[in-house]
């Protein structure tokens, strides 16, 4: 008699464990309250986050200021005009001062910002890339100073867009 009870208890047993595992395997696979389908994502793997490099709300900035940002590392970002902040500073006929902080030991920024005349730099030695027609041109600025480039540098005065900027300290 105590064996089949032992018997009895064990088979129970084994088939409630049977059981619990039958719903825990359909259970990834269930409905919700609200009749939706539901599954578990715990032993899915997370995504990959990548970034591009991508300027955040580019298309909002070209629509407001008309300058056009791409890409960059993030040491370079676009900033409100402060007198004595340190920012760095582009001057274009179209688009008047266009200021960015810069942060790091070294930084990029890819753009277009049309017809540049001049660059005030910060602390920061600054080199600048534009195009004029089918020629690119580059232009070293020390830190802490301001120098001509672009169409003030240039004997014809054509007009330069700014492509590029990169910083170091």
């Amino acid at each position: 008699m105590k064996g089949r009870f032992l018997i009895r208890t064990a088979a129970a047993a084994v088939a409630a464990g049977a059981l619990a595992w039958l719903v825990a395997a359909q259970a990834d696979t269930s409905v919700g309250r609200d009749g939706t389908a539901v599954r578990a994502v715990a032993d899915e793997a997370p995504g990959y986050a990548v970034e591009d490099f991508a300027y955040p709300q580019a298309d909002k900035i070209l629509e407001e200021q008309g300058i056009l940002l791409k890409r960059g590392d993030g040491h370079i970002v676009l900033a409100a005009c402060q007198a004595g902040t340190g920012q760095l500073e582009v001057y274009s006929r179209e688009t008047a001062s266009v200021c960015f902080e810069v942060s790091g030991s070294d930084g990029w920024l890819t753009m277009e910002i049309p017809s540049v005349y001049g660059v005030k730099t910060n602390e920061y030695a600054t080199e600048v890339d534009m195009t004029v027609a089918d020629e690119e041109k580059s232009w070293d600025i020390p830190a802490n100073s301001w120098k001509g480039v672009g169409e003030s540098d240039d004997g014809q005065g054509r007009p330069h867009v700014l492509v590029e900027i990169r910083t170091s300290k």
